[in-house]
């Protein structure tokens, strides 16, 4: 699962540009899945053990990261951009880069202090006063490598930081990503189709598509959720914790998980030894917010893996979560395989 994850950390693969992402999860599952298909969004649709009784499950995990478009170069070659996703401004300044289809390296720019009139250096720089720097002197020699719509993603090399934790881009959810397939190379005791979904960056756009095709009797969405475990007089402000496993989502803005679902959930991880948390606050959302409302209503539980500085150009989770998420995931698709879907 590591190598797994480094490669897909370290693909470039922002919203509505995920081709590299679906190759490397193609080239890793496509030995083992009964079949599979693109569908016209872009979504990889992996079925495996089709031929099991019992519920039909559908894992969900989104292959895009936050990015910045190209929409405008100047005279003197600098390019002007557009942020793809939620990312914070205060994090993009001196920021390194890859560019367009060559991943052209730049940096992000901006005014030079000696530079600064007034209260200019006391606030944050807004992101359409900045520009990226590929090294040329015109806008010429940028056309030659870059031409507006082009994408940019952060220049970050993966790499382990202590024995537990890594640091990489774009592990939201390049990481949900790889427990999802960790999931699929083991013996599956019922049906499960994964869908590896686009766009959830920008508005959870493929995971409908993919649901309204999928149509499954159930739905776990893999995704990473902020981990705010810095100090801080008001715990609930944290969170989730690094190293205390998986967090499961009660709520957030863009759903409410299936409750059968969850107890469900819940009584897997505790007879099972696993360790979990509750996911301490109901902002931001994920792909269940498209999955749970699709073909007619679809029971949904989101497992999220605890992700410190999400949205930057590293972040940091760990390895021993991610594998307590892979267990947690297999034992509760045992569960229902067993006890089939609960109601409500």
């Amino acid at each position: 699962m590591y190598d797994l994850l480094a490669r897909l950390s370290e693909a470039f693969g922002p919203s509505g540009y995920e081709h590299e992402v679906r190759e490397i999860l193609k080239s890793e599952l496509e030995s083992g899945w009964d079949e599979a298909y693109v569908d016209s969004m872009g979504n990889l649709i992996a079925s495996f053990a089709k031929g099991k009784s019992g519920p039909r499950a559908m894992i969900a995990a989104h292959m895009d990261e936050v990015g910045l478009i190209v929409d405008f170069i100047d005279d003197d070659g600098y390019l002007r951009f557009k942020k793809v996703g939620g990312i914070d401004d205060r994090i993009l300044p001196a920021t390194r880069v890859r560019v367009g289809p060559k991943k052209t390296p730049g940096v992000i720019g901006l005014k030079p202090k000696h530079l600064l009139k007034g209260d200019e250096g006391e606030n944050v720089v807004k992101s359409d006063d900045l520009f990226i720097d590929i090294g040329v002197r015109s806008r010429s020699e940028a056309e030659e490598l870059i031409r507006p719509g082009d994408y940019a993603v952060f220049d970050t090399p993966f790499r382990r930081i202590s024995d537990d934790v890594v640091s990489g881009k774009a592990l939201d959810d390049r990481a949900g990503c790889a427990m999802a397939a960790a999931v699929a190379m083991e013996e599956l005791p019922l049906p499960v189709d994964i869908a590896f979904t686009v766009q959830e960056e920008v508005g959870l756009r493929g995971a409908k598509v993919a649901a309204e095709r999928v149509r499954p009797d159930f739905a776990v969405v893999l995704e990473a959720t902020s981990c705010a475990d810095m100090p801080d007089p008001k715990a609930r402000r944290r969170v989730t914790l690094l190293g205390h496993g998986p967090a499961i989502t009660f709520q957030d803005s863009s759903s409410i998980p299936h409750r059968g679902l969850l107890n469900l959930l819940v009584r897997t991880a505790e007879e099972e030894g696993i360790r979990y948390q509750w996911k301490q606050a109901t902002a931001g959302g994920n792909d269940a917010g498209s999955i749970h409302v699709a073909a007619g209503g679809i029971p949904t539980v989101s497992i999220s893996l605890p992700c410190r500085y999400l949205h930057t150009p590293r972040s940091l989770l760990s390895l021993s979560d991610m594998s307590e998420a892979v267990r947690l995931v297999r034992a509760f698709l045992a569960r229902v395989a067993k006890e089939g879907v609960p109601s409500h």
